[in-house]
């Protein structure tokens, strides 16, 4: 099917239904796009691969360059019921991203963006998308081309920023093993916000032991910094490398 470049239309006006601790809560598209500056992006389903391992991520890792950049919040869109996108949200820790529960495919059809995945076993299920909406109407679409299988070349949220932000850079990834009651790694962390640099923190004892950190460094100490794909080492040497 031909996918329709919807750039300077309204968003379909659809109520979503949406579990919150024990009790249903409409959400309506007024709710989430009236007044304020949002971007969209689409994926075929929760839990699938290209969607965990980066769609989503990514977009919940630049959040805050978003929110920089004058962006008021950041939609999730698929055609899954709201336990299912919840129970995602749970997994991915994506608590800078609005998971939105498309259970019927209301607004995916309202798109043009409902299409068959019946050889998975999904049924109907959205194309690959992304977009940026101002009060309602959509400022820009990034649309997935229209190849086998589900390609993910443009709905990207770095390629949705440098859009809006044509001279962000990419910041390189920050990853900080950490220990609970720990000085030093308090230290290192403050750092890096001082820097107004975002990082990924991995908290021994929870998510990763003392010994991955000894194969990975050959340390049994925190924290152990890495930047860029490169080992930086603990507090001193994180300030001594960003000094």
């Amino acid at each position: 099917m031909a996918f329709v470049d919807r750039t300077g239309q309204q968003v379909p006006n659809v109520v979503f239904h949406t579990r919150v601790g024990d009790s249903w809560k409409d959400v309506s598209t007024d709710d989430l796009f009236k007044g304020k500056k949002v971007v969209v992006f689409s994926l075929p389903g929760a839990f699938t691969p290209t969607c965990s391992s980066t769609h989503l991520p990514r977009y919940n890792e630049l959040a805050k360059a978003f929110k920089q950049n004058g962006v008021d919040s950041i939609l999730c869109v698929s055609v899954n019921d709201t336990f299912v996108m919840n129970a995602w949200a749970a997994e991915e820790e994506s608590e800078n991203v609005i998971m939105v529960p498309d259970g019927n495919g209301e607004f995916t059809e309202g798109m043009g963006m409902l299409v068959g995945k019946d050889d998975l076993g999904f049924g109907k299920r959205s194309w690959r998308y992304s977009m940026l909406v101002n009060d309602g109407k959509i400022e820009k679409m990034f649309i997935e081309p229209e190849k086998e299988g589900d390609p993910f070349e443009v709905s990207d949220a770095d390629t949705m920023l440098k859009y809006i932000a044509p001279d962000w850079k990419a910041q390189e990834s920050i990853a900080i093993f950490t220990k609970p009651g720990c000085q030093f790694c308090s230290k290192a962390k403050k750092l890096l916000e001082e820097k107004g640099l975002a990082y990924e923190e991995i908290v021994l004892g929870k998510d990763a032991s003392i010994v991955s950190v000894r194969a990975i460094t050959g340390k049994a100490t925190a924290p152990q910094v890495f930047v860029g794909g490169k080992y930086i080492g603990g507090s001193e040497d994180l300030e001594a490398y960003l000094a």
